[in-house]
């Protein structure tokens, strides 16, 4: 059985979880979130936590209870703390602004370069080299942090570009004579 999916995932006293045809509603201070899990997963409610298991003995079962798990518990977490994820911008003249729900970068193009946020994810730019993106979804605010980071990615030799903040670039040695 999968590892993951043998610990149950605790519900908070203001989150409310609605297993019903296979899907998982979860609702909390943040918003609401709505995910489909299949027949390949039994969910079960005991008191103030959810238990996943295999629907049956298929490898296939088994890798969908541990996804399942994290699916859920990823929502739980999003409906009360909320997921954000921190970019930087590194090189001369990098800069970011936030705009309602746009951000403009100007990255070193010869235009300045407008990405939309999607609903129910926020961006906030405390300076102009960093950019925050919060949202409840820890997959949508995951794929745009990916989409803004892929208007210009660290280049080996120098780092600039966007990055996350986490991340460590390791520089290539340029060419010697």
């Amino acid at each position: 059985m999968s590892r993951i999916a043998n610990y149950p995932v605790d519900i908070p006293e203001k989150v409310e979880v609605t297993i019903a045809n296979g899907a998982v509603s979860v609702k909390g201070p943040l918003g609401t979130l709505n995910q489909h899990m299949g027949d390949q997963v039994q969910i079960e409610r005991v008191e103030n936590q959810l238990r996943f298991k295999p629907a049956n003995n298929s490898q296939q079962a088994n890798a969908m209870s541990g996804t399942a798990r994290a699916l859920v518990s990823n929502m739980v977490n999003g409906v009360t703390k909320g997921w954000e994820r921190k970019l930087s911008l590194v090189g001369v003249g990098y800069r970011a602004q936030a705009a309602g729900n746009k951000l403009n970068l100007t990255l070193g193009f010869s235009h300045p370069v407008v990405h939309q946020m999607p609903t129910g994810v926020k961006v906030e730019t405390p300076s102009q080299t960093e950019i925050i993106i919060k949202g409840i979804d820890r997959q949508v605010v995951g794929q745009v942090a990916a989409e803004v980071r892929a208007y210009r990615k660290p280049e080996p030799y120098k780092g600039k570009g966007v990055r996350y903040a986490d991340e460590v670039i390791v520089l290539k040695e340029t060419k010697k004579k």
